[in-house]
């Protein structure tokens, strides 16, 4: 399989409002790919598809809005992308939400959530899509996981468990649209400074607390600018690669959980446990 192909080709980006999403629908459409941008946020969308539009007066760039937390909402703007877009060949699914909290700590209806957005919604865009994808050879599907598709902290069991999913899924589907041509990445960010931590949910049973601590925690991570990500992600889909870590902590804990699968989370966790006072 060549290089895929941007200038000319029609790129379907989701959670394009902010973050990994918007950089990426940014340099995309520097290579010369016309856009159809999705996102929950109309405001922010506008504003995205606004600027491309003034900095690339000769592409085609479509908006739509919707909730992916919606199953009903999902499948409708599915079958909306298939009908008005047959042009596309690339799909990026990139939205995705965050839950913090032990299991024990969230509800069942709170984990769904997390789940409909980070793995129904990326299951129903790309079984839609697929059809449109196979007419045009060298097409391309990229579908962003985590680092936490990679280990499983405690107090991430909803994410995780949505992140592994993804992981497996666009691994089984690489091997099923290789004789198709069409090429598949599976992305693992480490700590990109996205918006994900703002709009992160917190656990009905999670104290103050601990919601302070963790996301003061989690937010130290998030280091890398977003369109550093998005270069990365550009030239994995370029090259056909078929797994992109993205920053050191996405790398260090793939050779962790490689090296000791059972007990990587004790060297991991004392790593980032914050040092205890010497007096």
């Amino acid at each position: 399989m060549g290089p895929y192909a941007f200038a000319g080709g029609t790129a379907v980006v989701t959670g394009a409002a902010s973050g990994i999403g918007e950089a990426l629908a940014a340099q995309l459409a520097g290579r010369g790919s016309h856009l159809v941008l999705l996102d929950r946020d109309a405001e922010r969308l506008e504003g995205v598809a606004g600027r491309i539009r003034a900095d690339h007066p000769g592409l085609r760039i479509a908006t739509h809005v919707a909730d992916l937390a919606d199953d009903e909402a999902t499948a409708r703007v599915a079958a909306t992308l298939v009908a008005e877009h047959p042009e596309t060949t690339l799909l990026v699914n990139n939205a995705g939400v965050a839950l913090g909290g032990r299991f024990d700590q969230v509800t069942l209806e709170e984990f769904e959530w997390v789940m409909a957005i980070n793995v129904r919604a990326v299951v129903q865009l790309t079984h839609a899509l697929l059809p449109v994808l196979k007419t045009h050879p060298g097409a391309h599907v990229v579908n962003v996981s985590s680092v936490f598709g990679i280990v499983a902290p405690a107090g991430q069991a909803a994410y995780a468990a949505s992140k592994f999913a993804v992981r497996g899924f666009t691994e089984a589907l690489r091997h099923e649209l290789a004789e198709d041509g069409i090429g598949v990445t599976v992305v693992h960010p480490g700590g990109v400074r996205t918006r994900i931590a703002e709009s992160a949910r917190t656990g009905s049973g999670v104290s103050v607390a601990e919601y302070e601590e963790g996301r003061k925690r989690f937010a130290t991570l998030l280091r890398m600018p977003p369109e550093d990500a998005a270069a990365q992600i550009v030239a994995a889909i370029e090259r056909r690669r078929p797994r992109l870590l993205i920053g050191w902590t996405a790398k260090v804990p793939d050779v962790l959980v490689r090296l000791v699968p059972g007990s990587y989370w004790r060297l991991i966790a004392r790593r980032a446990a914050p040092a205890k006072p010497t007096s």
